[in-house]
């Protein structure tokens, strides 16, 4: 794939992205909100496009490395930051979502030698695509639901706080479904792949540990419905989104995931 062609899809993302940033900002406290919206889903259909076209050209899925991810996830938060805003009418997340997108697409900029790698044996399985993509949607939304976390114990305004939480809950339950269904894809392919379903690799490891996290606070949630304990439960989030964190990125910097079968060059 061409280098130059890379360059030029991310130049043009950046300066969509950082318009939309901007105008979102300035229009979070002002009545209309419109154009951030259309621009919002404008960023949507670029970014689907430009997978689409790399998919192509490339022919392969774009989910190699790291950085064909942080292409998926410019285009998920947005995604996720239009419906939110459409079901709830949360600005702030909006513009969080297109300022994320916009510092990812500006990591990959400086780093386009990300994109010429080829598939691995190990990744030419059916099971690829779908485990990734879960993945990726599980993370994004996971990740909301701990800016929302985030976003209420900053301002401490408790009039809306069972519908926040519920709003939290609504996005935890649909990115655990992501993630739970991520760890079968993901084990079935190492049974094709490697002939065992789990091998404690530091990578699933990691994503074991998250899910279970995440579990502990659906049953946190379950058992104490009200907000007496509101605190407690979004710090849950809050930890829980930065151990996500870890078994996304933080994993290939420890020595025992060097040796890890998820690494592939």
């Amino acid at each position: 794939m061409s280098k130059n062609f890379l360059e030029i899809i991310d130049i043009i993302g950046v300066a969509l992205f950082a318009i939309s940033f901007i105008i979102s900002f300035l229009q979070n406290k002002k009545k209309t909100f419109t154009l951030s919206i259309v621009l919002t889903w404008i960023t949507v259909i670029y970014m689907g496009i430009i997978l689409i076209l790399i998919w192509i050209i490339a022919g392969r899925p774009p989910m190699r490395t790291v950085g064909e991810t942080r292409l998926w996830y410019a285009f998920f938060l947005p995604l996720l930051g239009g419906i939110t805003y459409s079901l709830w009418r949360y600005r702030w997340l909006v513009t969080y979502s297109l300022f994320m997108a916009l510092v990812f697409l500006c990591i990959n900029l400086f780093k386009p030698e990300l994109f010429v790698k080829q598939l691995p044996p190990a990744l030419q399985s059916a099971w690829f695509v779908p485990h990734v993509i879960v993945y990726m949607l599980g993370y994004s939304l996971l990740a909301a639901s701990a800016i929302i976390s985030v976003y209420q114990l900053v301002s401490g305004k408790k009039s809306e706080l069972s519908l926040i939480l519920k709003r939290a809950d609504t996005m935890v339950y649909s990115g655990f479904s992501m993630i739970s269904m991520g760890l079968i894809f993901g084990a079935l392919w190492a049974k094709v792949a490697w002939g065992t379903y789990w091998a404690w690799d530091p990578k699933e490891t990691w994503a074991l540990i998250t899910w279970f996290i995440y579990l502990i606070y659906i049953h946190f949630r379950l058992s104490k419905p009200n907000t007496v304990n509101y605190k407690i439960a979004l710090y849950i989030l809050i930890f829980a989104f930065v151990v996500m964190l870890m078994a996304w990125m933080g994993i290939k910097f420890l020595p025992s995931a060097q040796s890890s079968i998820h690494v592939y060059g």
